[in-house]
């Protein structure tokens, strides 16, 4: 039997604020993205001056006004799971501590990673034609599914494989959660197993065995030992860091373990490559078997082009790297340059008391609008 849900009617024109509840409200979970989707795409026809391409659960929305720059503005629909703690604030659907929609402090799933930026996108895209007006620039709206898992799933991945021409521009804008101010570029991050191999016995005869476990001293001594860079590149200053992240061996209470295997995660500033940043951690744990699982490049901050500079001199803050791994990096493979500007604390992203404030939001929508009128 075929179910009918209700279609997801969306409000562009109404408060930013209020529609970064509403799009809260949808339940988004990576894999779960459709019916936001449908809502996005259907609320985007409605606006003249848009040619849209829809492509599984992603969207591209784009301007064709033959401005001489393009920008790209570009958000993920998903969030991360549920909390499961019970009590938790990062519900679907949101809430209002003060109890007065649209004001104060928004709490839910998606608060600040990153409906706000969407709602933000939303809203420019519905009101820039307002009174005859158009924008200085041309630009590119992109929607995009599967951010918050596992990089072969991504939706930004597959507009690029399968729409790279749509995704060209002169300069990008990823509004993920960066506190109202400009964070350049991106660190790169890189996965490795260290592996070390014993040889089994009964633990009431352990001489007779070889402990892989406690052959791992050694990997996890190098690691607590190590010292992490912070790197200049292009007047940022990157923080690295490097980590045992998971570990696992042994089969049984009574059973000397036969294999030990370190999971390490590297976060490495752009500007080194993948390649080189494995050739770091080879140097590090040298006499260990290490193999790399995952690796992506991080991206430059670009904040030398005209376009980023301009912007950065429209928001007025002291611009900051990123240190986590965006998706900046995937229009920085493109030869696009990018930078993160959105609302809400990422230190707040993914938590359960994820929230973020309705005059960030505003502010976030003000800045922006200012800068694509210009």
């Amino acid at each position: 039997m075929t179910v009918e849900t209700t279609p997801i009617l969306l409000d562009l024109r109404q408060d930013v604020a209020l529609l970064t509840a509403a799009l809260m409200n949808v339940n988004s979970v990576s894999g779960n993205e459709a019916a936001l989707a449908d809502a996005v795409e259907s609320a985007l026809r409605a606006i003249p001056g848009l040619r849209l391409v829809r492509d599984g659960d992603a969207i591209i929305a784009r301007t064709e006004l033959g401005r001489p720059e393009r920008v790209i503005l570009a958000g993920h629909l998903d969030t991360v799971p549920l909390p499961t703690v019970e009590g938790s604030l990062g519900t679907v659907p949101s809430t209002w501590e003060s109890g007065i929609p649209g004001t104060g402090l928004l709490y839910g799933r998606g608060a600040t990673d990153m409906k706000g930026g969407v709602a933000v996108q939303l809203a420019l895209a519905a009101t820039m034609f307002d009174g005859g007006a158009e924008p200085g620039k041309d630009v590119t709206f992109v929607f995009y599914d599967h951010e918050e898992v596992e990089a072969v799933k991504s939706g930004l991945g597959r507009l690029v494989r399968n729409h790279g021409h749509l995704l060209e521009g002169d300069f990008a804008i990823l509004l993920e959660p960066t506190d109202g101010t400009v964070e350049g570029g991106c660190n790169g991050t890189s996965r490795f197993e260290a592996t070390t191999v014993g040889e089994t016995a009964h633990s009431a005869r352990a001489w007779m065995g070889i402990n892989a476990i406690h052959a791992a001293a050694p990997i996890l001594s190098r690691l607590a030992a190590y010292e992490p860079r912070t790197v200049n590149v292009d007047g940022l200053d990157y923080r690295e860091s490097l980590n045992a992240v998971k570990i696992k061996g042994g089969t049984a209470g009574n059973v000397i373990p036969d294999r030990c295997v370190v999971e390490i995660n590297y976060r490495f500033a752009p500007d080194k490559t993948p390649d080189q940043a494995e050739a770091h951690v080879r140097e590090l744990l040298e006499g260990f078997d290490v193999v790399r699982t995952d690796a992506a490049a991080g991206a430059r901050p670009g904040l030398n082009h005209p376009a980023a500079a301009s912007f950065v001199a429209a928001v007025g803050a002291e611009p900051k790297p990123k240190y986590g791994w965006t998706d900046v990096a995937r229009f920085s493979e493109l030869g696009v340059p990018a930078v993160n500007f959105g609302p809400g604390d990422p230190l707040l992203a993914h938590k359960d008391n994820e929230h973020v404030d309705a005059d960030a939001i505003r502010e976030c929508l003000r800045a922006l609008r200012l800068w694509l009128a210009d």
